[in-house]
């Protein structure tokens, strides 16, 4: 055995001008001076913004210099083998005050053609949304790559915008070439790649602090962009109490809602990855061989592969955490 056990990690905020202030009202994380928090990296290996240790005998060393050390322990043998030095998923809160830019994100080879990079699948879990808060996923009707082009010029890409009211609760999976945005008041759990390569394509004509328009990618986004069209693009899922919930599954993770208000058991030794928690709402007791570590909520966790079997107990109510790991 390493000696590993369940990580955490300080959280990296990020100053943003759409952000708010719930990732410290609802999450009770203090981000400090900042004035408007927009983003909590929970984890992240994206190169400038490590995540470093927070607890234990590793407290202060960096997620990918433990990476390194521990290898497929840490990560499962698979993960690591793909991925090698590299923490695959970046997990991140986010705060929207204000309406976030239209993006897309490239694909695997795209990225890599162009930047060296991963592409970006990624998912979201609404935490918090205001009423008439709107998150935009995909087309709102069959478009082709010329009428994508129009709309661009004519200022007009919001009319073939798909928009859904947001509520808490609900999962939109958003896989690379999908057109998307976050509304005003959403606050949302983000699970994705390890990729910081995002095409701006639309930002509402405002300017940023010192009055200038931000820059957008759209020669680059045309290209980049899957025209194809969905009637829904919101995930139905059922819950149920103290058995995970299959969110989303695709090659570059798998994410289950589990909650719990009971003592529960779980195995992963079938799975060969790390597994994280990221917890909504509740607290609990995660318990280990190497000991007990108390998980708050706004909190998120890395259980390490080589702990394949734990115990986690409410400690008072119903406990709701976002369980991630790749298959």
């Amino acid at each position: 055995m390493s000696g590993l056990y369940p990580i955490k990690f300080e959280p990296i905020f990020l100053e943003k001008l759409w952000g708010g202030q719930r990732i410290k009202t609802l999450l009770h994380k203090d981000f400090g001076k900042l004035k408007n928090c927009g983003e909590s990296w929970e984890i992240s290996g994206v190169e400038g913004n490590i995540s470093v240790v927070s607890n234990g005998f590793l407290a202060g060393n960096d997620l990918n210099e433990l990476v390194e050390i521990y290898m497929g322990e840490l990560v499962g043998e698979k993960v690591y083998e793909k991925f090698g030095n590299e923490f695959p998923l970046l997990i991140k809160f986010i705060d929207a005050q204000d309406d976030l830019s239209v993006q897309v994100h490239p694909n695997d080879e795209l990225s890599k053609a162009r930047h060296n990079a991963y592409g970006k699948t990624e998912m979201w879990y609404v935490v918090d949304a205001t009423p008439g808060a709107l998150i935009n996923s995909g087309f709102s009707r069959p478009v082709t790559k010329q009428q994508y082009i129009d709309a661009i010029e004519n200022n007009s890409l919001i009319d073939i915008l798909k928009y859904d009211e947001a509520k808490e609760g609900d999962v939109f999976f958003i896989p690379s070439g999908r057109i998307h945005a976050i509304g005003k008041g959403c606050m949302v759990a983000e699970i994705q790649q390890t990729s910081d390569v995002t095409y701006r394509i639309f930002d509402y004509n405002r300017p940023d602090d010192k009055g200038n328009l931000r820059e957008l990618h759209t020669e680059l986004a045309i290209d980049a962009i899957d025209y194809s069209y969905l009637p829904d693009y919101k995930t139905k899922y059922n819950t149920e109490l103290n058995k995970s919930v299959e969110l989303a599954r695709c090659k570059y993770f798998t994410t289950n809602l589990l909650e719990f208000d009971k003592h529960l058991e779980k195995d992963y030794h079938k799975i060969d990855s790390f597994v994280i928690y990221m917890t909504i709402d509740g607290s609990f007791d995660l318990e280990t061989e190497e000991g007990t570590e108390r998980v708050e909520k706004g909190e998120t966790i890395l259980i390490p592969a080589s702990i394949e079997s734990l115990q986690l107990k409410p400690v008072a109510g119903k406990v709701k955490l976002l369980e991630v790991y790749i298959q």
